[in-house]
């Protein structure tokens, strides 16, 4: 065979490239701009104030601080360490978040799991009380009274056992749950002697790590924020969360311009007030941002329950 005929077997056999339409191409360059933009929307400010912890108080205080750090100081971090009730706070909100998230995931699971099932008695009306109490409370008064008669005031399971359980939560879980997890399963499960019990740890659970990674994160900083129920049931400063100790430390260094007769006294003292805003906003927020990349793939698959079907 020639290497003219070679050739051109070759080129009517070689993939062609498929050119695509023009209203195409700028849709997607529109919806490219369009991301981009809201990317940096939402990033910037996360560089902002990382770069601003990371500058001198005069820098911050004088506006110069835009993208970069401006006069690198760690002074702002100094000051936040050097109050040696940080590291208790830290102690406290890291017990108080494993410890609730776990209360908060096993009480929603155990719950999630009898409301999916069909043949469960009264199920309709378990449900109906459920959500009748999202949108009807007794208040913080009723609640303040219920904590006390329970003498869990000034101890940790005032922060754990009010907020132990999440409707919401519980009915994702249910969704996920009834949607995701075949019923034939569970009579197979039952032709061969599986009890409840036995099929909810190891056919349930296994099957629904992608919500529960989801209810984890969500329970996880929503403790790790809390901070208005330590203000309610806690006195003792041993006790305090991370978030309380850094308020009071933001509340210690902001001052009264009255205060000062000396201007530069004055600026110093109000670049420090601002500096400490942004390392404290850096330490209290680092942890969780550290989490989430590890329960990324679960996160993504997991709010997307419901979505699409089949």
């Amino acid at each position: 065979m020639s290497k003219a005929a070679t050739g051109t077997m070759s080129a009517s056999h070689s993939p062609r490239k498929i050119r695509m339409p023009r209203e195409d191409r700028m849709l997607y360059a529109a919806i490219y701009i369009v991301v981009i933009l809201l990317t940096l929307t939402v990033l910037y400010p996360l560089i902002y104030i990382l770069s601003s912890s990371l500058s001198s108080g005069q820098a911050v205080s004088a506006g110069k601080v835009i993208f970069w750090p401006v006069e690198f100081s760690l002074e702002g971090y100094k000051r936040v360490f050097d109050n040696s009730r940080v590291f208790i706070g830290y102690r406290n909100t890291i017990f108080y978040t494993v410890a609730g998230t776990l209360i908060n995931v096993s009480m929603t699971l155990l719950c999630a799991y009898p409301l999916s099932r069909r043949e469960l008695p009264g199920r309709n009306t378990f449900m109906g009380i459920f959500v009748f109490t999202m949108y009807f409370s007794g208040g913080m008064i009723p609640g303040y009274l219920l904590v006390r008669d329970l003498h869990m005031l000034n101890t940790v399971w005032a922060l754990l056992i009010p907020g132990a359980f999440s409707v919401y939560q519980m009915i994702i879980a249910r969704t996920f749950i009834q949607s995701t997890i075949p019923h034939e399963m569970l009579e197979a499960a039952k032709v061969d002697g599986c009890s409840d019990a036995r099929y909810f740890f190891q056919f349930v659970l296994p099957l629904s790590k992608a919500v529960i990674a989801v209810m984890t994160l969500q329970y996880a900083v929503g403790h790790w924020n809390s901070y208005f129920s330590a203000f309610i049931y806690l006195t003792d400063k041993n006790l305090y969360p991370l978030q309380v100790f850094l308020r009071e430390i933001l509340v210690m260094n902001q001052m009264n311009a009255s205060d000062f007769t000396d201007p530069e006294t004055a600026s110093i003292m109000q670049g420090m007030a601002d500096l400490l805003k942004y390392s404290l906003i850096v330490v209290a927020t680092a942890p969780i941002l550290l989490i989430y990349p590890f329960i990324q793939k679960y996160f993504v698959k997991g709010i997307m329950i419901g979505s699409v079907k089949g």
